[in-house]
């Protein structure tokens, strides 16, 4: 049994603007010490946004509980896929019947540790950092119409941090009956891994981050200062944290 040796925790925290919260975060093991890490932002109003990021929990949360053990990583990853395509299934089919929940979506990033390999997914503009020797690496790509601008060059880097439609999705879990999502397989090397959603981006520097994620202090007590120093900044939309370090001993 080859059990990940770290520490994980998730936290949510409704902000300072929003009147609910629509986010969710997990951080899960099974049985076998396999590490399981989701943040949802749930978008589309109230009832809407909640009721999506809320059942994508559960669906992972539910087929993590009885997947004791993958076989490879290769499982891991179809495993991992799977999964969200049925939770987007389950909302996009739950929203075409019921009129009240019609535009129920999420964003997910997903972050799956077993053996010696990560798995990640995602979909919408929630983010995958990974803290390697001082430095914050983003490991997802924010799948909005403006970073779309960015990459085909049509807007730079800087014109797209205020632009009017830069928090517009073009890619989100229960939108449509199909589900479009990146994954990718990555070395496990012992480095801090954070999920988050855009409230916690949107409202602190990456190098706020990377300082805050390398001091000495235990893994609640940096993601308790990273969500006081976003809402101190401005607390403009929900935040969801969900988060792994492995232990002292256990890093390369």
């Amino acid at each position: 049994m080859n059990k990940i040796k770290g520490m994980y925790l998730s936290k949510t925290d409704i902000g300072k603007v929003r009147k609910s919260n629509e986010d969710k975060s997990i951080a899960l093991v099974n049985s076998s010490g396999d590490v399981l890490l989701l943040v949802a932002d749930g978008m589309g109003g109230h009832n809407k946004g909640s009721f999506a990021s809320t059942k994508v929990v559960q669906v992972v949360s539910n087929e993590f509980a009885h997947k004791p053990f993958f076989f490879s990583v290769r499982s891991a990853y179809f495993w991992l896929q799977k999964t969200l395509k049925e939770a987007n299934k389950q909302i996009n089919d739950y929203a075409t019947n019921n009129e009240d929940y019609k535009g129920s979506g999420t964003t997910v990033v997903a972050a799956l540790l077993t053996k010696n390999k990560i798995v990640l997914a995602s979909a919408g503009d929630s983010r995958i950092y990974l803290l390697k020797k001082g430095r914050l690496n983003l490991l997802s790509d924010d799948q909005t119409y403006v970073n779309y601008l960015v990459k085909t060059g049509k807007l730079t880097i800087e014109q797209a941090k205020t632009h009017k439609d830069r928090h517009v999705l073009i890619n989100a879990l229960g939108i449509y009956p199909s589900l479009s999502i990146d994954m990718k397989i990555i070395n496990n090397e012992g480095y801090p891994l954070i999920l988050c959603s855009d409230g916690l981006y949107n409202n602190i520097t990456e190098e706020e981050m990377c300082r805050i994620l390398s001091v000495n202090e235990t893994p609640t007590q940096k993601i308790e200062t990273l969500i006081n120093v976003a809402n101190n900044n401005g607390g403009t939309d929900n935040i969801s944290i969900a988060y792994w370090e492995a232990f002292k001993d256990a890093q390369n």
